[in-house]
Formats: C-alpha cells, sequence, structure tokens
C-alpha cells in the first residue's frame, strides 16, 4: 500500500462523508415538518418514542444529530429528559440502515439484475437522474430529491474509492501482524470509539470497516467489538455539543453513553461467555460487508431489548452522574442547536412568535384596562410582558438571522420571512401598551378624568381594538386567512372612530364641556390606539401574504384599499354598524 492508496482512501472517506451531509440535509427537507409534529406525538409510551427516534435518524442518516437535536429540545425546554431515553435507542436502530445500503458493495454475479444492485453500477444512473432533477426541475421538492440522490451516489463513490484504497492491505504482513492486537476485545473496543470519535461518523467508520472486510482479513473475532466501539464513539459529537447547555440537556448524552457503554459490556460479556461455552466455529472466519451490517443491527436491537425496560435507570443514572446541587434556571429560550435540523428550528421559531402574540394581546388588555382605574400592579404585570417581548424578539430575531443563512425549504423560508416581519410588530405593540400605562398613570396623578361622553366613546374604542387584537392573533396562530381577511376593514373601522373622537372632543372644548388638560392624554390615547390597529393590520397582510407569496405590505394595502371589494365592504359595514360613536355631544 503506497503514499496514493492513502491519499485515495482520505479522498474516500471525504466523498463518504460530503455524500452523508447532503443527502441528510436533502432528507430532513423533505420530511420537513413531519419531524416536529412527530415530536409532538411523543408520549410516555417507549415503543412509539423508538418508532419515531428510528424514523427520525432514518430521515437525517445520524444517530448523533439527532442525539444533537434531543440536547437542544432538552436544553430549550420543548422536551423532557424521560422522552429522549426511547428516541435514542431508536436512533441507534435507525443508524443501521446505512450499514446495509454499504454492505450492497459485495455484490457479486454475473446476473445482469442482480449485479445492478451494487453501487458502482448503479450508482452513477442515480447521480445522472439526481443532476437533471437539481438542474431542470423547477419545483424546490423536486430538486431536493435530486439532491438527495446526488448525496446518495457521492456516498457510495467515497465508499467504491475507500474499498479500492484498502485492496493492497490483504498482502501486507504488517497489516496481519496489526490484526493480531485486535484478539484483545478491549483494544478492539477502544480502537473503535477512538477511530469514531476522530470522525465523528458511525457509519463513516462502520463503512471504512466493510471496506477492510473485502481484503478477507477481518475476522468475527476483531470487527465485533470494533463495531461495539464505534457505537460508543459516536457519543462523541453529543458530548461536544452538550457543552454550554443547562444539566438536563447535559444528561441527554449521559443517557446516550449510558447505554452504548453498558450494552457493549453485555452483549460483549454474553458474546465471549457463549464463546467460552460453546466454542463458536465462525469466531475466526473472515466477515464481510453484509455480515458487519448484521452484527451491527443486532448489537443494537439486542441492546435495545435489554434496556428498554430499564429506562427509568438511565434516567436516574443520569441524574446521579450530574446531580442538581444548583439552581435551575427554568427560562426557555431557543437553543442554537436546534439550527443544524432546519424545519424543526422554523417550527420552534413559530411557536415563540405565536407565544409573542398571546403576550401583546394580553399585554394590551391590560394597559386598556387601568386607563379609567388606575391598579399599580396590573401596570407593573403591563411593564414585566412589555420587557418579555423586548427579550423575545431580539433573541428570537437573531435565532431566525442564522437560521435564515442555512439551506431552508421554499415553505420554511416563507414562515422565517414572515415572523422576521411581525416579531417587530407584536413588540411594538407592546410598547404602545406601556405608552398607554404612562397616560393612565399621569392623569390618575393628577385627578384628571373624562367626561361621561367620552369615556362611552374610549369604551366603544378600546372594544374594537380588543376584538382586532383577538382576531389578529388568532389569524397568526391558526394561520387562518378568513380571519386575516377581516382585520384590515376593522382597521379602518377604527381609524374613523380614532378620528370621530377627537373631533367630538374638539367640540366639547368649544363648548366649554371638557377640561383643557385633557387634551393631550386624550390625542396621546389615540394615537396609540391607532398605531396599535395598524400593527395588527400589519401582521394580517403578512399573515396574507405569505400564502400568496407576495412581497410588499404597502402596495398590498393600497391595492386592498382601492378596490374596496364587496366582501371587504360587507365586513367594513358589519363592524361600522358594531362600534358606533353617539353623534351628539353631552356631558
Amino acid at each position: 500500500m503506497d503514499i496514493f492508496s492513502i491519499f485515495a482512501l482520505c479522498g474516500g472517506l471525504a466523498f463518504f462523508l460530503f455524500g452523508m451531509n447532503v443527502m441528510s440535509q436533502g432528507l430532513e427537507k423533505i420530511a420537513g415538518g413531519k419531524l416536529e409534529s412527530a415530536l409532538k406525538k411523543m408520549t410516555s409510551n417507549p415503543f412509539k418514542s423508538l418508532a419515531l427516534g428510528a424514523g427520525i435518524t432514518i430521515a437525517v442518516q445520524s444517530s448523533s444529530a439527532m442525539t444533537v437535536m434531543l440536547v437542544g429540545l432538552v436544553n430549550s425546554g420543548i422536551m423532557q429528559l424521560e422522552q429522549t431515553v426511547g428516541v435514542i435507542m431508536g436512533s441507534n436502530i435507525g443508524t443501521t440502515l446505512t450499514a446495509w445500503l454499504l454492505s450492497m458493495t459485495g455484490i457479486e454475479s454475473e446476473n445482469i439484475l442482480i449485479s445492478m444492485l451494487k453501487p458502482e453500477n448503479f450508482a452513477p444512473v442515480v447521480a445522472l437522474i439526481g443532476i437533471i432533477m437539481f438542474m431542470m426541475c423547477r419545483k424546490k421538492r423536486r430538486q431536493d430529491i435530486g439532491m438527495i440522490m446526488l448525496g446518495f451516489s457521492v456516498l457510495m463513490y467515497g465508499m467504491e474509492l475507500m474499498k479500492n484504497a484498502v485492496a493492497p492491505l490483504a498482502e501486507m504482513e504488517a497489516f496481519r501482524h496489526l490484526l493480531v492486537a485486535f484478539n484483545n476485545p478491549i483494544i478492539s473496543v477502544l480502537f473503535g470509539a477512538v477511530f469514531t470519535g476522530i470522525i465523528q461518523s458511525s457509519a463513516a467508520s462502520v463503512g471504512i470497516l466493510q471496506a477492510l472486510s473485502m481484503t478477507g482479513s477481518i475476522s468475527y473475532r476483531a470487527a465485533i467489538p470494533i463495531i461495539m466501539g464505534q457505537n460508543i464513539g459516536t457519543c462523541v459529537t453529543a458530548l461536544i455539543s452538550s457543552i454550554g447547555v443547562n444539566k438536563n440537556a447535559k444528561r441527554v448524552t449521559v443517557v446516550h453513553m449510558s447505554f452504548n457503554i453498558i450494552g457493549t459490556v453485555v452483549c460483549l460479556s454474553a458474546f465471549y461467555g457463549l464463546d467460552a461455552l460453546f466454542h463458536f466455529s465462525f469466531i475466526d472466519r473472515a466477515i464481510n460487508p453484509v455480515e458487519i451490517a448484521f452484527v451491527h443491527s443486532i448489537f443494537n436491537i439486542v441492546t435495545t431489548i435489554v434496556l428498554l425496560p430499564f429506562s427509568n435507570f438511565l434516567v436516574k443514572l443520569a441524574n446521579k452522574i450530574i446531580p442538581d446541587n444548583e439552581k435551575v434556571d427554568k427560562t426557555v429560550w431557543l437553543d442554537e442547536r436546534l439550527i443544524s435540523s432546519p424545519p424543526l428550528a422554523t417550527s420552534q421559531c413559530r411557536q415563540k412568535a405565536n407565544g409573542m402574540g398571546k403576550i401583546s394581546k394580553a399585554t394590551l388588555q391590560d394597559a386598556l384596562a387601568v386607563v379609567f382605574k388606575y391598579d399599580g400592579k396590573t401596570a407593573d404585570k403591563v411593564k414585566e410582558n412589555e420587557q418579555k417581548l423586548d427579550t423575545l424578539e431580539d433573541k428570537l430575531a437573531t435565532f431566525m438571522l442564522k437560521l435564515s443563512s442555512k439551506s431552508l425549504t421554499e415553505a420554511d423560508s416563507n414562515t422565517i420571512s414572515q415572523l422576521l416581519h411581525t416579531i417587530g410588530d407584536f413588540e411594538r405593540i407592546g410598547d404602545h401598551a406601556i405608552n398607554i400605562v404612562e397616560i393612565a398613570k399621569e392623569m390618575s396623578d393628577n385627578k384628571l378624568s373624562f367626561s361621561e361622553s367620552a369615556k362611552a366613546d374610549f369604551v366603544t374604542l378600546f372594544a374594537a381594538i380588543t376584538e382586532i387584537s383577538e382576531l389578529t392573533v388568532n389569524a397568526f396562530i391558526k394561520s387562518d386567512l378568513s380571519l386575516a381577511n377581516s382585520v384590515e376593514p376593522l382597521e379602518e373601522v377604527i381609524d374613523k372612530l380614532t378620528a370621530k373622537i377627537k373631533h367630538k372632543h374638539i367640540e366639547r372644548l368649544q363648548r366649554g364641556l371638557c377640561d383643557p388638560a385633557l387634551g393631550v392624554p386624550l390625542s396621546d390615547l389615540l394615537i396609540n390606539c391607532e398605531r396599535i390597529s395598524d400593527h395588527y393590520s400589519n401582521i394580517a397582510v403578512s399573515i396574507i401574504q405569505t400564502s400568496q407569496s407576495m412581497l410588499y405590505n404597502h402596495y398590498y394595502l393600497n391595492e386592498l384599499r382601492a378596490e374596496r371589494t364587496p366582501q371587504f365592504m360587507e365586513v367594513y359595514n358589519t363592524y361600522k354598524r358594531k362600534y358606533r360613536l353617539a353623534d351628539n355631544v353631552t356631558n
């Protein structure tokens, strides 16, 4: 084996890892929001968790990525530690699929149909179809399928390069002597763990082992402990990702490592114990790629069967290894580890934005409640919620800007664009709520109060503001176009209400029926109410635009107002009748 064979081996590994990355990204895009919906259906049922972990790992083609995702979810408070145990076990089973795909490289037959199962024969055809779909299809989903096919082809080409690069090892005496060391199971386990930890991919290390097995020099005695060690080594990625997270998230990595270490100890002890009793005849026989895939699957399935009943023990063990000896910060933010799974991260951004909508609505309604009867506790609650909105807007915008730099599906990209526009409106509504509270406090401190006529007008206006807040937030959370289309007609009614209240106030001043000192607070209240309704209108327009792939808010609003469709006018007139002010000016 010369220097060029080493270069070919390294190049093959590079192609393999790149192909795996491209394929997993494409698969994840195709899965899209299904990852999130699957996680939402998570229950205490361990078998459902097991199936979920296997399914998602098959989709993203990496148990390490799955564990990193779980660390992020637990760190954000979205999942509990107990929920992750079954998922971790299932992910170890799901990751064995790659080994089965790679085992096809060992197929030998003169039958053309069987020969076409060999990656070196069908991978070029898959690559050709993939590049055609990627370059010529306009639909994003078909382009993603093309990328999956290209990734798979590159992966298989990398496997073929590695297989050819290690072929000369079969003739090397030094390589045979090296394999003698692997007769020691502990050394074999350590080698598998360290090597996998270095390249951070159990699929790649299993692939290299399968390539080496084609030389006919790898025995069952050497391969079985190495495969078990590879499962331990794959925990390194999760271990790195647990740096800087809360203790509960660190425990996810502990559960993953405990599962693989305990499984290795149990399975290795059982295997060599049975060998001592029955003297397995195959143990010194050369192993092939299909048998490696089989051993890999059997190890993970057996480990899962043995440890699944002891899920609670793994959780308790993790709690003992990482005990709670300090106050836990229960504040839940989005974890940047979720960015590695864009569909999941996008869905979590949507949930946080929904939360902002609910907080903004509650904050506004509390602010309106103190206008006529100021209450310090309610005012403090408004200020506290406004701070929450500021923090959420800042952290969510930063997170989404980082997420938008990733490769997103068209639907996820539209969602992120919509959310970046709307969270600013929710935050500004909180600011206007603070303004209303400050106006109410100033009036209370100066013992100012509106006339009964003005109070009646503001009661009507506040009712309209309350309805537009509920209408818009519900439309946003449910992505309901019908509700969203009702917002702009109500916003125009609110504009008319504020104009008429201002006109009636001037008339009262002229007739000496109102305290001139109330002019500034009244005007400020009207301005804040009008701007609040404008922000809700912006949010409703974003909902409509996202569904229609439009871009310009003001252009759409101008078109909507200019058209005055019968549907628009019908809703407008309904709200106009509902929120009607008294025409006469009284005390």
